[in-house]
């Protein structure tokens, strides 16, 4: 059976994410000075728009700018192009008590073999996790499992054919092997979430996953994006009805990464957003999911995968109020490899559960994603800033201390 790392020490210093020797322990000057160059030059909105598409087209025809990405954007937000590539990353995390979960992030595949190559290569992130205490998650997108027109007719409770019947079985038996490879080695698995018009179908099946594998303790994840107007009141029904049926509620509590797109598709279809009026209620839902998730921990296991200082805070400071042990197995935080360090190592430092989700896979196939990782960084009002005040006073901080 798997079991977790030694606790770390709870910090008797109060948590201050400004520590920035903290931070960045875990990087060179060379690494920092690498960092700080490519945040200032995802900063720009217009190079991040022009410059994202122009890399992936130069890519796919062959240009030699493979290197330079995997020098750059790859090293900074991947682990790797293959599982034993991120051996060096999870264990200069594991060194600080954060811990490592692959991500395998190849996007955009429409065929069956493609989609039987993705579950393989999951079963083989599990099959690396099993009895390492430093990877105590796998991940899966379920649109990596199958077709996304697919899901749509089956969120839309449109008829299926034979043959779509028989598709829509096999990527079911896909996501339950998964599952139940998770189960078997006592590893926990979170399910992404998706766009919302086909998000119906992924929640239904995480809620059969659950009731199937959750029975003595939480294995399988959803997630949720609280970014939708909708999601706090979809967590509380979850844990009724997890509550009523007897199984425990696994839960992702994220804000949310499409929000364009589901603005805009909302607006060119004539429907009502499901996107919040604004970000102040996205944090009103977020720190409402948080204090009820604490609320029930009994029933629920969640993770926080949370880039906001102040929800880092609300749920450091409502467990210590709550006088709940900082490394409870009901409890993680997680952000994004090569990003907000700020929160991970400081967490980390204090006792709390961190994780990093490690994308990898070839970088051709990765584009997609550190795509959006470029865009995220330029929407998300000053994320890009903060983490180059941040870099900037850790290199002047280690000038003055030479």
């Amino acid at each position: 059976m798997k079991t977790h790392l030694s606790a770390v020490p709870e910090s008797k210093q109060a948590l201050s994410f400004d520590n920035t020797e903290i931070a960045f322990k875990s990087k060179t000057d060379a690494d920092l000075k690498q960092a700080y160059w490519l945040f200032k030059l995802i900063s720009s909105n217009t190079l991040v728009r022009v410059g994202s598409p122009l890399a992936n087209l130069a890519l796919r025809i062959g240009l030699p700018i493979k290197g330079i990405i995997k020098k750059t954007i790859f090293h900074q937000f991947c682990g790797g192009q293959t599982i034993e590539d991120c051996e060096q990353a999870i264990n200069s995390l594991a060194e600080y008590h954060v811990h490592t979960i692959l991500d395998y992030s190849v996007e955009g595949e429409d065929i069956e073999a493609d989609f039987d190559e993705t579950c393989q290569e999951i079963l083989r992130t599990i099959e690396r996790a099993k009895h390492d205490p430093n990877i105590p998650f796998s991940v899966f997108k379920p649109t990596g499992l199958g077709r996304t027109e697919l899901f749509e007719k089956v969120n839309n409770k449109e008829e299926l054919s034979p043959s779509e019947e028989q598709e829509f079985e096999r990527i079911k038996q896909r996501i339950d092997r998964i599952c139940r490879s998770c189960y078997e080695t006592n590893l926990l698995v979170l399910i992404d979430a998706e766009f919302s018009w086909t998000q119906d179908v992924f929640d239904d099946i995480a809620r059969e996953m659950m009731q199937k594998y959750n029975r003595e303790r939480a294995i399988v994840y959803n997630t949720y994006q609280l970014y939708r107007h909708d999601k706090l009141a979809s967590l509380k029904a979850d844990y009724y009805f997890a509550e009523t049926a007897g199984f425990y509620l696994g839960a992702k509590l994220v804000r949310g990464a499409y929000m364009e797109i589901e603005r805009e598709r909302a607006e060119e279809k004539g429907y009502p957003s499901p996107i919040q009026p604004n970000k102040a209620a996205s944090d009103r839902d977020f720190n409402a999911a948080i204090i009820f998730c604490l609320d029930h921990l009994d029933r629920i296991a969640f993770m926080a995968g949370t880039h906001n200082e102040e929800s880092s805070n609300l749920l450091a400071e409502e467990m210590n109020k709550r006088a709940i042990q900082h490394s409870h197995s009901n409890i993680y935080f997680a952000q994004l490899l090569g990003m907000s360090d700020h929160l991970s190592f400081n967490l980390s430092e204090a006792g709390y559960n961190v994780a990093k989700y490690m994308p990898y896979g070839p970088i051709v196939s990765v584009m997609p994603y550190l795509i959006r990782r470029a865009q995220e960084n330029t929407s998300v009002a000053g994320q890009t800033s903060r983490e180059l005040s941040l870099i900037t006073k850790e290199i002047k901080r280690r000038k003055q201390n030479r």
